[in-house]
């Protein structure tokens, strides 16, 4: 009786669960089309005003008394405002996706910049972002970390990611430059031990993983790797879904050494030969390191056939200013083919 009263409850809970789900849905998708068509309405007689500037200033605060009085809350001047620029925006309703909440795009539209603002929107609905996630990505210009790790076809890669997001086809696709740890609250310089890094962002696998980026999979920490009777252990191991390839991370509080390297090679020729099967892909080896020189780095890797990467990682959210001059200086200094 207890076995076919508990089926009764799951089958109604889920029931009920997913109609809210589904009003959920409705609800932001008719506040977002009133939002939109309040800018739309905005908008136009903004355009008949001869004093576009007076009315952005006087009017909207009038709207905004008389509306508030009417209908109550949610039509401030920020509001309103925002309503004005959604439109501006996203001038063709059928631009906008039902998907998203009027609060992922109170966040998009203060992207100026049109290729990066489809990258965020694409990941928000590729990768399901909740606001949060999308602020959180914002603030650690995402946009910018995949450019600048991905050397010379920068040009390519912008429009790439404003067309379609990021799109995982190859290891190269899932590094960034720098990660960022803003999340274990770390204020540097702290001097911190691997294995105290390891925990922290262990205790903090959900944030890490959304900082990893797309079909990431926590398969353990300390993975033992046993030849000739010696043990040696990976720091943090994962397994990409989109890639079908295990992510071996190996953390590094100093600057990268060449050793750093060959004992990455060893474990990625290891994890081929004895971890993977038949269906996976060949492993990818990341050294996440506080510094690195890139010329060294390039000297280093060459003639080994892995995939092996290395970055450097922050404790707190870089200088977007410093990010996105970096990213010009690479794009001007990358030669434009067209595409």
């Amino acid at each position: 009786m207890l076995e076919k009263n508990n089926s009764l409850v799951l089958e109604i809970s889920d029931m009920v669960n997913e109609a809210k789900s589904n009003l959920a849905k409705e609800i932001n998708k008719s506040i977002t089309y009133v939002y939109w068509n309040i800018g739309r309405i905005i908008v136009k007689h903004e355009n008949e005003d001869n004093n576009r500037l007076e009315y952005g200033k006087e009017v909207l605060k009038e709207l905004s008394k008389e509306l508030t009085k009417l209908l109550g809350k949610g039509y401030s001047l920020t509001n309103l405002t925002y309503m004005r620029w959604f439109y501006n925006v996203y001038p063709n309703y059928n631009m906008i996706n039902e998907s998203l909440s009027w609060s992922h795009y109170v966040e998009l539209i203060t992207i100026k910049d049109d290729a990066k603002r489809n990258f965020y929107e694409k990941e928000c609905i590729n990768s399901n972002w909740s606001v949060r996630e999308l602020k959180r990505q914002l603030d650690t210009s995402l946009f910018e970390r995949l450019l600048l790790s991905d050397g010379k076809n920068n040009k390519k890669k912008v429009l790439e990611l404003s067309k379609e997001g990021q799109i995982v086809n190859k290891p190269s696709d899932i590094i960034k430059q720098p990660y960022v740890f803003e999340f274990l609250g770390i204020k540097e310089p702290k001097p911190l031990l691997e294995k105290d890094l390891e925990y922290k962002l262990i205790r903090h696998i959900e944030d890490f993983l959304l900082e990893l980026g797309k079909g990431f999979m926590f398969v353990g920490s300390q993975q033992r790797i046993t030849l000739n009777n010696t043990d040696y252990y990976v720091d943090m191991v994962f397994y990409n879904k989109f890639l079908k390839s295990y992510v071996l991370i190996d953390l590094k509080m100093n600057k990268l050494k060449s050793e750093n390297l060959g004992q990455m090679n060893m474990y990625l020729n290891y994890y081929e030969k004895v971890v993977n099967s038949e269906d996976d892909g060949k492993p990818i080896g990341i050294i996440l390191c506080a510094e690195k020189d890139k010329v060294a780095l390039e000297y280093a890797l060459g003639g080994l056939s892995n995939n092996i990467f290395a970055s450097t990682y922050t404790y707190y959210i870089p200088d977007k200013e410093q990010l996105i001059n970096e990213v010009e200086k690479v794009l001007s200094e990358t030669k434009w083919d067209g595409c």
